[in-house]
């Protein structure tokens, strides 16, 4: 009766666990989902970024990061900072208007929303009247200025969004100033922009969809110009000096105005149709940049010619006879240019272009001859070709960082050396207390490292398998490359990229061993690559060798995709991980589970037909397993054939359904008897027990039948070196786990050093484990005499851990999809259990080891399974005793695709990806958190026109 009773209420253990664990969401890495809205403030040097979802954030120097989300969840259309404030005002598609501010908060500051406000218009009137079109921050700071559909223009008072009603600039007011035939020939229509006269605050140019332009007085409540353009209205600049301003429009041209006090209706000065004569598309934003050579920057958003480039995105730049358009491969939501902001400037001297495309962020050199790119430190396009797989390596030994950093920076001498040019506020956060890798593996056959350290997701090194097989793609092909009498003249940018040549190159599998600087990587057609990190580029012939899983089977007949064609002869390959092996399995499916043991040199690979082991410093097969069961016909179709058809699922469907009745039936039917005997137990049972605590009910598990299929699916390998024989040895040994609930156990001989090379490595099955239930497999670990998981591979050897305790006996524990158990060894008896999906009703979809550390005393730590369920639940589970100590929701159990993502760290740290672009970043422990911490300090500029720093809080409390 000891089972059924629950373990008594430990303070001590609870007070310890508060000191080690704790959840919190702590930073997003990558490139928004869906942007949609850009802002800058040349003031704090920070940029801001809208999405369709209602978040808004905000950049600055690297490490300075906030983010605030819209209760609403619209989309946010426009973002505006208020000049010379830590504010910013956002419109949202839903016509709401939202004030938020940088406050400070424990000595970090934080973006916080303070008000919000619709414009609403007199009973009865149409939606457009106050449908929020334009948005102007006047510089006093006290008012914005609100353009509609309905052409008037609106003044609402900040911080109260209180509307001045006697300040409105009405349409009707307007056209009083207009020549008549031209109001009869046009309306005023909606307000397209709204631009504050450079040196005059009290004028404001107002333009019309239509193409009117007007210069109103604000003081005196009149036009003081018109201005009459003959086309439809996209935007308005104003050059520095205000003596001139420009007017792009639908057509695809731009207009130069002047501006003088003696014409009050000038004609234009310049009319100008870039790409034409032929019809072009709407110029949607121009710039117009003064520079100290006399020579204007011009740079404008669309005006290709509609015909030939209709479906490219680009942003051109002209400086006298220099010309550039920089095209994107995803739609450009905004842009801005970095220039002087200083009052007392003559000049605007660009340096810098920002381009907010749907899928990346491009910033462009002004600076620099050609114009390059400058490599961003944040906002990485993570799926710039779409995320298969992901792989985390902590607490890098500083060689092996520095040695990829070395070859990341081959790859980055196109980049411009420029220093970032977002760089307001201060990162205040500690320095990251170790180096971490992040690797993700993509669909073109690249795999990323980046910079997992601290806040900033930073790209390092990219690799690619490409070079090994034969493709379509020419590796040498250049897409930036420009003809001499190309026009326009294209120039791609960025890094997006979502196509790839071909599927099967995919990356489905990395493991990186930290202290040799092996690799291996597999793929989606059977390929496992392994690689060793070179300092130069090299020359070399990369070794093949065949991995039969079927080993000759008859009745199965492989029916998905052919395996790569793989180069002949030497393949050159630039300074970083190059690969000297390849070893292709047959059937060519995607490779499912992959393990490395650089000590002993071998590699371990699975797929749904089998496993094998080889040798990569022999470059010897040392054998393979068919896993395969005789009803697995939809291994051997694969993932690219999808011929299994709907049909089908459901017959296997009402099959299970169908032996799970005929079960239940066959144990009603038992003996009268019996029943009795079972009912007598139950009563004797509840009456004993009813003065105790229960433990909760179990639900009822069907058993799965062998015949489902998938079974032979290894879900997991892992090495180790444990007693397997006898209690008296120990030796090296292999594991497999499939998605049929079966562990198999091979023991290895591996010859020692200085025979290494002479004799061949042997390996001989020991022993073979079959689940009950027949669940998958998803985890095995093998714990040592102190109850303490096996370390790394050469972790002993670099003295980063201590040797295992070969002394005590070792214990295996296998997790499966609905339980843990622990077995002795090398018995392998049942010695102790955790039901997970019978208590729970959930299963087990990642696990691994994690250490969590104490935030009260260095001396403390310990090691525990980090298990993220089906649910999205996240349950930290002791060793050896496998006990639940606390349980965190952590993704929507809908999003499958972010459950599939997730990779956990060693130190109580995981990712996973929120969206195609984005990795949300959680912490399980207290001892170990990475999340943004930082201080804007606020410029205040006084009357004499000299700049003071004060803090956000002493600038709260001076308005207060």
């Amino acid at each position: 009766m000891r089972r059924f009773l629950r373990p008594g209420h430990d303070p001590v253990r609870e007070r310890l666990k508060r000191d080690l664990f704790q959840f919190n969401k702590t930073v997003e890495h990558g490139f928004p989902h869906q942007p949609s809205a850009l802002g800058y403030s040349p003031f704090l040097r920070l940029m801001a970024i809208g999405t369709r979802s209602g978040a808004v954030k905000l950049y600055g120097a690297p490490g300075v990061e906030f983010m605030g989300l819209h209760e609403e969840n619209n989309t946010v259309m426009q973002i505006h900072f208020i000049p010379d404030q830590c504010q910013l005002v956002t419109l949202l598609d839903d016509n709401s208007l939202h004030l938020w501010s940088l406050r400070q908060h424990s000595g970090a500051s934080e973006l916080r929303e303070e008000h919000r406000f619709t414009l609403k218009g007199p009973p009865g009137s149409p939606p457009s009247a106050t449908q929020v079109t334009a948005v102007l921050p006047h510089s006093s700071r006290e008012v914005l200025y609100l353009g509609t559909e309905s052409g008037n223009i609106f003044v609402v008072e900040l911080p109260s969004f209180r509307v001045l009603e006697d300040r409105t600039i009405t349409s009707e007011a307007v056209l009083q100033r207009v020549p008549e035939d031209y109001c009869n020939r046009r309306s005023c229509e909606l307000v397209e922009a709204l631009r504050e006269h450079p040196k005059n605050p009290d004028q404001i140019l107002i333009g019309y969809s239509r193409g009117l332009i007007v210069l109103w007085d604000l003081q005196n409540n009149k036009v003081t110009h018109h201005f009459l353009g003959s086309q439809q209205l996209e935007n308005l600049y104003w050059q520095r000096d205000g003596s001139k301003f420009i007017s792009c429009h639908y057509d695809g041209s731009y207009t130069q105005w002047p501006v003088s006090s003696e014409n009050r209706q000038p004609e234009p000065l310049e009319n100008l149709v870039p790409y034409g004569p032929f019809p072009c598309k709407a110029i949607s934003k121009i710039y117009w940049q003064t520079t100290k050579n006399g020579l204007p920057y011009v740079i404008f958003q669309g005006g290709m010619p509609r015909a030939s480039y209709g479906d490219r995105h680009s942003i051109s730049v002209v400086h006298g006879s220099q010309q550039t358009a920089f095209d994107f491969t995803s739609r450009v939501i905004d842009f801005f240019v970095i220039f002087s902001s200083e009052p007392t400037a003559e000049f605007d001297d660009p340096s810098a272009m920002v381009v907010l495309a749907e899928e990346e962020l491009v910033v462009i050199d002004l600076k620099t001859a050609g114009w390059p790119a400058v490599h961003p430190p944040y906002l990485a396009s993570l799926h710039c070709s779409a995320i298969t797989c992901s792989h985390h390596v902590s607490n890098i030994p500083l060689k092996l960082w520095e040695r990829i950093i070395s070859a990341g920076s081959k790859q980055n001498i196109h980049y411009s050396n420029m220093p970032w040019p977002i760089d307001g506020g201060t990162n205040i956060a500690p320095d990251p207390p170790q180096r971490d890798l992040l690797l993700t593996g993509h669909e073109d056959g690249t795999v990323r490292f980046w910079d997992a350290s601290g806040v900033c997701l930073h790209l390092l090194y990219k690799l690619s398998t490409v070079r090994v097989f034969l493709t379509d793609a020419d590796p040498n092909d250049n897409m930036n490359t420009l003809g001499e009498d190309e026009w326009p003249p294209l120039r791609k940018v960025g890094t997006f990229d979502p196509y790839s040549d071909d599927p099967r190159l995919g990356i489905q599998k990395i493991y990186l061993c930290k202290y040799s600087g092996y690799l291996a990587v597999a793929g989606t057609a059977g390929q496992v690559l392994v690689m060793e990190l070179n300092d130069e580029d090299a020359e070399h012939v990369v070794d093949h060798a065949e991995a039969d899983l079927l080993q000759d089977q008859e009745g199965y007949r492989w029916k998905g995709h052919e395996k790569l064609k793989t180069q002949d002869g030497s393949v050159r390959f630039e300074a970083g991980f190059q690969p000297f092996v390849l070893v292709q399995c047959q059937p060519p499916a995607v490779v499912t589970s992959l393990a490395l043991h650089s000590e002993w040199k071998l590699v371990a690979f699975g797929t749904s037909h089998g496993f094998g082991l080889f040798d990569h410093q022999q470059k010897r097969l040392v054998f393979v397993k068919c896993t395969l069961h005789p009803s697995d016909q939809l291994a051997l179709e694969g993932p690219l054939s999808r011929v299994k058809s709907l049909k089908k699922s459901l017959r296997q469907s009402f099959r299970r359904i169908r032996r799970s009745r005929v079960s239940s039936r066959k144990r009603q039917g038992g003996s009268r008897s019996a029943s009795e005997v079972q009912e007598a137990n139950a009563k004797f049972d509840q009456d004993a027990l009813q003065e105790m605590e229960l433990a909760p009910v179990q639900r009822k598990i069907e058993a799965r039948s062998a015949e489902d299929s998938f079974t032979g699916f290894v879900r997991t390998l892992y090495f180790a070196d444990t007693f397997l024989r006898d209690s008296s040895r120990h030796c090296p040994s292999l594991w497999a786990g499939t998605n049929g609930g079966t562990v198999y156990a091979f023991c290895l001989r591996v010859p020692p050093a200085e025979r290494r090379m002479d004799e061949p490595v042997r390996a001989e099955q020991a022993k073979e484990i079959q689940l009950m239930h027949r669940a998958p497999v998803v985890g095995i670990l093998v714990l040592d005499g102190r109850s303490i998981p096996l370390p790394e591979p050469l972790e002993v050897a670099h003295d980063l851990s201590k040797s295992p305790d070969m002394q005590g006996s070792h214990q295996l524990l296998v997790v499966s999809e609905e339980q843990f158990k622990v077995f002795t060894l090398p018995k392998v008896s049942s010695k102790l259990k955790l039901k997970l999906t019978a208590l729970e009703g959930c299963r087990v979809r990642k696990v691994t080891v994690a250490n969590f550390g104490s935030c009260k005393t260095d001396d403390y730590s310990e090691n525990d399974l980090a298990v993220l369920t089906n649910l999205g639940d996240i349950q930290i589970i002791s060793l050896p005793f496998l006990k639940l100590q606390i349980r965190y929701p952590c993704i929507r159990k809908e999003d499958v695709s972010g459950i599939a993502s997730c990779v956990f760290t060693k130190y109580g740290q995981g990712f996973y990806l929120i969206s195609p672009s984005e990795f949300e970043r959680f912490s399980l422990s207290t001892k170990w958190l990475v999340e943004p911490r930082c201080i804007v300090d606020i410029p205040e500029v006084t009357s004499n026109n000299h700049v003071h720093k004060k803090s956000g809080m002493e600038n709260a409390a001076r308005k207060s």
